[in-house]
C-alpha cells in the first residue's frame, strides 16, 4: 500500500507499457535524455531487468538495469547499470522507489549479475548497500560520491583496479 491507501504493484515491464514509461520519464526528468537511453538499451538488447510500479492501473514508477561491461584486475565481472529509475512527481517519498530498487536487485540476482553500478543520489542509494568507496577503483566517465557500486556476490569487485565501459546507448 502507498500512503494514499491504494495498492502499488511492482511487476515486469511489458511492451504495452513503453509509451507510459516514456511519458513517466519525460515528466520525472523534464526531457528526452532518459527516454532515449531506455529506447536504445531495449533496441540493443542490453536490458536485464525492467520493472514498473502500478497504482490504480497507472504506471507511477519505473526502473531499468542493463548489462554493463566491467572488469577488475583483467577479470570480467557480470555487472549491471541501474539507470534510469523514476517515480512520478506527486508519488515520491512514499517508498515506491525503494520497492523498485529492492525488486530490481532481486531480479539482478536472478539474472546472474554479480554487481550493480549506479550514478545516483549519495544520500539515497547507500541504504541499499551501494558504496562510493567500492566504485572508486573502477575507471569510468563518472567519479565522486554519486558513483557507487554494490556487490551481489561477495568479492565480485575485489581487486586492485577495474573499469566499466558504458555502452553507446548511454550517449556518453
Amino acid at each position: 500500500m502507498s500512503r494514499t491507501g491504494e495498492a502499488v504493484d511492482i511487476r515486469a515491464a511489458a511492451a504495452a507499457d513503453h509509451d507510459a514509461v516514456a511519458a513517466l520519464n519525460r515528466t520525472a526528468f523534464g526531457g528526452e535524455d532518459e527516454v532515449g537511453i531506455i529506447e536504445r538499451l531495449r533496441r540493443e538488447d542490453l536490458v536485464a531487468v525492467e520493472l514498473v510500479a502500478v497504482q490504480a492501473e497507472t504506471i507511477i514508477g519505473h526502473i531499468l538495469l542493463s548489462w554493463l561491461p566491467t572488469v577488475v584486475d583483467g577479470r570480467a565481472v557480470k555487472a549491471l547499470a541501474l539507470a534510469p529509475m523514476a517515480v512520478r512527481p506527486g508519488a515520491q517519498k512514499r517508498g515506491i522507489g525503494g520497492r523498485l530498487v529492492v525488486a530490481a536487485l532481486d531480479g539482478a540476482r536472478g539474472a546472474g549479475a554479480e554487481a550493480v553500478i549506479v550514478l545516483g543520489h549519495p544520500g539515497y542509494y547507500p541504504r541499499f548497500g551501494f558504496s562510493a568507496a567500492l566504485a572508486r577503483k573502477l575507471a569510468s566517465p563518472f567519479s565522486g560520491e554519486a558513483f557507487m557500486a554494490l556487490e551481489l556476490v561477495p568479492g565480485a569487485l575485489a581487486g586492485q583496479a577495474g573499469a566499466v565501459t558504458y555502452p553507446p546507448a548511454f550517449g556518453l
